[in-house]
């Protein structure tokens, strides 16, 4: 019973929030082309037209053809899928790694708390983006190696964020009546205390996404990211970058693609913050 009145305020406050809710709807319909790509591309995007190189918006072309002859409107559809993958399993992984040590942190204390802060400061010393060019660089360039890396190297606030609502937790009642109980470690962990602290770690989940999307896409302009011809958003950028005197819609549509979906993420996280601290609603 609970649950439900905690949700159905939780919806209440949602709903109020007219950008959160737009934010929505981008991540909805992004979710909806990435899903359907197979559909609703007009072309496939792989197809080469020598014929029709570096043609302007038309009927036929609506957002225009690349530098070989490619539907770029074919290539953003089939790039939104690539995209989401690249977000969802980077913060995937880095939500995951980040919990685990957060959890342990909060919960143990002592000398595990330490090793594992002092460890999320040295890896906040390093400049994430160059972090991630290094390691690259060592590695093949690869749509798996991206997500590998940007998962591994963006935990740090989730375990910050997970550890501060585990200090808080272990002081509850039902925790030190689980303790009372005999439960295990890991039962009270995992079955008890991290439910409790989800609620932060999805705002920051939601906010991850947006920020590996934007890194993938940084990387692949760089020509360190996916490899053409895999359609990213950020590669069809770099091709925009070659050309971009006479041939703007390169660069115009998917660096709005680019701006709106972590425009969309972002205002979608917002949302849910707001709509889960009772401290923000009015």
């Amino acid at each position: 019973m609970n649950n439900n009145h905690n949700n159905n305020v939780f919806w209440q406050h949602f709903r109020r929030n007219r950008l959160a809710v737009a934010g929505s709807i981008v991540v909805g319909l992004l979710f909806a082309i990435s899903l359907l790509a197979p559909i609703i591309s007009p072309y496939n995007p792989a197809d080469i037209d020598v014929t029709s190189i570096l043609e302007a918006p038309s009927l036929a072309h609506p957002l225009g053809t690349d530098e070989l002859g490619r539907d770029l409107l074919s290539r953003m559809i089939w790039g939104s899928r690539i995209s989401l993958k690249v977000g969802f399993v980077a913060v995937g992984i880095s939500t995951t790694i980040g919990m685990l040590l957060g959890a342990l942190a909060g919960y143990y204390g002592a000398w595990v708390e330490r090793i594992i802060m002092r460890l999320v400061d040295v890896m906040l010393c390093f400049p994430t983006f160059f972090l991630i060019l290094a390691v690259i660089a060592i590695l093949e360039p690869s749509i798996w190696n991206i997500m590998m890396v940007i998962g591994i190297t963006s935990w740090m606030g989730v375990t910050r964020l997970v550890r501060a609502e585990f200090l808080t937790l272990k002081e509850r009642e039902f925790v030190l009546a689980a303790k009372a109980q005999g439960l295990s470690d890991r039962r009270i962990i995992f079955r008890h205390m991290l439910p409790n602290a989800l609620a932060p770690v999805l705002v920051a989940a939601t906010l991850g996404v947006a920020g590996a999307i934007l890194t993938e896409s940084a990387l692949s302009f760089l020509g360190i990211g996916v490899q053409p011809p895999i359609p990213s958003w950020g590669n069809i950028l770099t091709a925009g970058k070659n050309n971009i005197q006479f041939a703007w819609w390169l660069s115009v549509y998917p660096g709005l693609a680019i701006l709106i979906t972590v425009l969309g993420y972002n205002l979608l996280g917002e949302g849910i913050r707001d709509a889960t601290d009772p401290r923000l609603r009015e």
